[in-house]
């Protein structure tokens, strides 16, 4: 018989039964879809090599240029900001409170690393940053010297309202028995948030104080934690960092990066999420307080926007553009961007639109679609005008008007979909592959570990098991950068922090190279099963010949094998195949009524493409 050219449909399958999926691809990890046909990912490497390990786990990252064209980046965790320029890292955490001289004392037990630490109304939670000022000059008069206090600590734990513990890395001595000084200065960052979304009651939920210790919470006790968010943009050449659920800050170039970010004076104090939208220039805060500077008064889905150009001016007057309203259909605004003529918002439920529309009322408000809610904060992108984003049981598009998209992988997805952490989901755009990729975590997970991405102009599917907590596109930086998170990494990071417990980030450049930073990817992709006619006969396969583009390394080819739909695969007897960069033809002894077939790639500096192969078949007996 003359060879048959092994044409698959591009896009992985889980939809339909490895069978029913018959001429396309069923699985795959670390693969992406081009031109219609299947191509290994490319690999990722250090953002460069200055670049630290962050504390926290990140929840976005946003490039922008200043007003004379500098490259900027701001890194949020959920216990840190970070700023990066001139090839340097700040830590530009904004500051919670910082104390007068001498509200601070310290006091140290012989033999042991912990120190207690007295200051009154602190405010602090446990794995709060605290740095202090103004140690007399013999620290506490041994082995915890002026040095070891004048750094940056994480509180080991809060004792009461007035007294917490940090750790020294040093043990106190007998000779440690003073009190650091009557100048000591506390300065203590914002507080932090969880890394993960917490939704239970019992034991240690609801209000401080309420019930009695050891006992578990009635279910009117129940609580919704989310995990720290953060949300940026930019206001001309200002950083606009938004604490999802918290303050709206600031950051200006040009006062270096020794300089903190602080809360934007006249603001809303509590609100979900913030952006500039363009070209009128208003600050816009959603699910915002309805009285400026009140926290108890946010509204979840209450819009807010500042006078024009005066990101300070939230206050309403005859003579200004600010002005606000509230959003109907869902509890809470979850999301917004800014898209073709409009911002769009998404509630728990629905999609709204914001349109500006000149004085007097300035912004016109109308909702777009319903029962199409988003997921999480980072879980809505805008591509050229038109928004895709995930909800909670489907993925949607609008592009005029909002729809569903029909998705070859859906169940697969979302009956394995971790909703609690729902929160942590997160898109990002590859316009140089024309993809939209959303990391999430599975139902057996605690943290993102897998993706799932769309090729908007192709309309195919992938999926796979890199984990990403957030990405930027190429703009400012000339790669896609992206991170990811180690709950149990205890690096080094930017600047010493005694007492710091687990959990970093890692910063990355993708599409760089072939490898993970320096490490093998393995790489793969399974077809579904093909069979002779319509699977009456027994086939036989002889050989195949390989078509491989960019091929780099030796590449790995599976067949298995089965008689009946239902039956067990088997390998055929001469598994596995090695096609190396010149390898012409494979001989094989594959017999089976269904065949499926896997190219895998394990080995590092390893690249390929699939192209159009042809294999030997014909018909055949049992035996």
């Amino acid at each position: 018989m003359p060879l048959l050219r092994l044409f698959l449909k591009p896009g992985i399958d889980k939809q339909n039964t490895e069978y029913g999926a018959e001429g396309g691809w069923i699985d795959g990890d670390y693969i992406r879809f081009r031109y219609g046909l299947p191509e290994k990912l490319g690999g990722w490497i250090e953002f460069d090599e200055n670049s630290p390990y962050f504390v926290g786990a990140t929840s976005e990252v946003f490039t922008w240029n200043s007003l004379s064209g500098a490259p900027y980046m701001a890194l949020g965790t959920n216990r840190k900001l970070y700023v990066f320029y001139g090839a340097l890292w700040y830590d530009i955490t904004p500051i919670r409170l910082t104390t007068a001289a001498g509200d601070v004392t310290f006091a140290a037990v012989n033999g042991s690393p912990v120190i207690t630490v007295t200051d009154t109304a602190h405010g602090a939670i446990t794995g709060d940053f605290v740095t202090f000022s103004g140690v007399a000059a013999g620290g506490l008069g041994g082995a915890i010297t002026q040095a070891i206090l004048q750094s940056e600590f994480e509180i080991t734990q809060v004792v009461n309202a007035n007294s917490y513990t940090i750790t020294a890395p040093v043990n106190a001595n007998s000779s440690d028995s003073g009190n650091g000084g009557a100048a000591v200065v506390g300065q203590y960052q914002i507080n932090v948030g969880a890394a993960v979304n917490y939704e239970d009651f019992g034991w240690g939920t609801g209000t401080w104080g309420l019930s009695t210790w050891g006992t578990p919470r009635p279910p009117s006790a129940a609580l919704s934690l989310f995990s720290r968010v953060w949300q940026f943009d930019a206001f001309g050449q200002l950083l606009i960092a938004q604490l999802v659920d918290g303050s709206v800050y600031e950051w200006d170039p040009t006062s270096g990066g020794t300089t903190r970010a602080t809360v934007i004076s006249g603001a809303p104090t509590k609100s979900k999420y913030a952006l500039v939208s363009t070209p009128d220039r208003h600050l816009v805060c959603f699910g915002t307080e309805t009285v400026i500077g009140t926290p108890s008064t946010q509204d979840p889905m209450f819009v807010r926007f500042s006078n024009q150009e005066d990101r300070n001016q939230f206050v309403e007057t005859a003579t200004n553009t600010a002005g606000g309203q509230r959003l109907t259909d869902g509890s809470r605004i979850v999301t917004a961007t800014r898209s073709r003529g409009q911002i769009l918002i998404w509630t728990d439920t629905s999609l709204h639109g914001q349109q500006y529309v000149g004085p007097p009322y300035t912004f016109g408000f109308q909702q777009l679609g319903a029962n199409c809610g988003c997921i999480g904060p980072h879980a809505a992108i805008d591509v050229n005008g038109v928004a895709y984003w995930m909800s909670t049981e489907a993925f949607y598009v609008f592009d005029g008007t909002p729809k569903k998209l029909a998705c070859t992988v859906q169940d697969y997805v979302f009956k394995d979909l971790n909703f609690v952490q729902g929160n942590a989901v997160s898109a990002g755009v590859n316009a140089q592959f024309n993809e939209v990729t959303w990391w999430y975590a599975s139902a057996d997970s605690t943290y993102i570990n897998r993706f799932v991405t769309y090729n908007y102009l192709e309309n195919v599917w992938s999926v796979g098991s890199m984990a990403r907590t957030a990405w930027a596109d190429i703009g400012t930086f000339r790669k896609p950068l992206a991170t990811d998170y180690d709950p149990d990494s205890t690096a080094s990071t930017l600047t010493t922090i005694y007492g710091l417990t687990a959990g970093r980030s890692q910063l990355y450049s993708q599409e760089d190279g072939f490898d993970a930073n320096g490490e093998p990817i393995e790489s793969y992709i399974t077809s579904g099963y093909f069979d002779l006619g319509d699977g009456d006969n027994m086939m036989f396969m002889s050989r195949f010949i390989p078509d491989f583009k960019n091929q780099l390394g030796d590449l790995t080819v599976r067949l298995r094998l089965r008689a009946y739909p239902q039956a067990s695969a088997v390998p055929s007897s001469l598994d596995p195949y090695t096609v190396t960069p010149t390898t012409q033809k494979i001989d094989t002894r594959a017999r089976g009524r269904q065949i499926s077939l896997k190219i895998e790639s394990t080995e590092a500096n390893t690249n390929w493409r699939y192209g159009t192969m042809r294999v030997d078949i014909k018909p055949d007996g049992l035996r």
